[in-house]
């Protein structure tokens, strides 16, 4: 992995961290690391990577991370499992919160809206965060331009196929409306 400023570091231990002295990154995966990241996200290809930004002090104990990731990914169709490429260009923010408000066991709560917001850890791994930003980045279904899903009919022995136009809702009314209309 290299890193374009003048430190090569990729974890950040919070304790060494100047709160005055925001930490500016630039990571890029070589290949056999972009090779190891696509076969730990079962991808059939990653190219271009870049996770560049800034990590500085929040308040008094609290730290944010605002970054922009880039990739180009390439997953299988999961129609025609042919190779999808996409471009990402997403914006990555953490805030790493000192006094993270605890939950107690077995009690359930919401989720918060604001999902950047993590506890403070003894140190912050650029490259973890890349890697989860990335999977998160992802497209859930890719799907190649030419791939198109044939019409599938589910009956039971002697019934007749439901087809798609009569599970709308106002297919009914269209063909009362066509026989009224003398169409029917």
């Amino acid at each position: 992995m290299t890193q374009d400023s003048t430190s090569a570091k990729t974890v950040y231990r919070i304790a060494e961290l100047s709160a005055g002295r925001p930490v500016h990154f630039a990571l890029r995966p070589g290949k056999p690391e972009m090779e190891r990241i696509a076969e730990r996200l079962g991808l059939s290809g990653l190219r271009k990577v870049s996770f560049t930004g800034t990590l500085a002090s929040q308040g008094k104990h609290d730290w944010r991370l605002d970054a922009m990731l880039g990739a180009t990914v390439i997953q299988p169709c999961v129609v025609s499992l042919e190779p999808v490429t996409t471009r990402l260009d997403t914006p990555v923010e953490r805030v790493f919160v000192a006094d993270m408000p605890g939950t107690p066991d077995g009690e359930e709560i919401e989720m918060p809206e604001d999902d950047s917001t993590e506890p403070l850890p003894e140190s912050i791994d650029l490259t973890a965060v890349m890697i989860e930003a990335l999977t998160l980045a992802l497209p859930d279904y890719p799907r190649h331009d030419e791939a198109a899903l044939e019409q599938t009919e589910f009956t039971p022995p002697g019934a007749d196929p439901i087809r798609e136009e009569e599970t709308k809702p106002f297919a009914a009314l269209a063909s009362l409306r066509d026989k009224l209309d003398g169409k029917g």
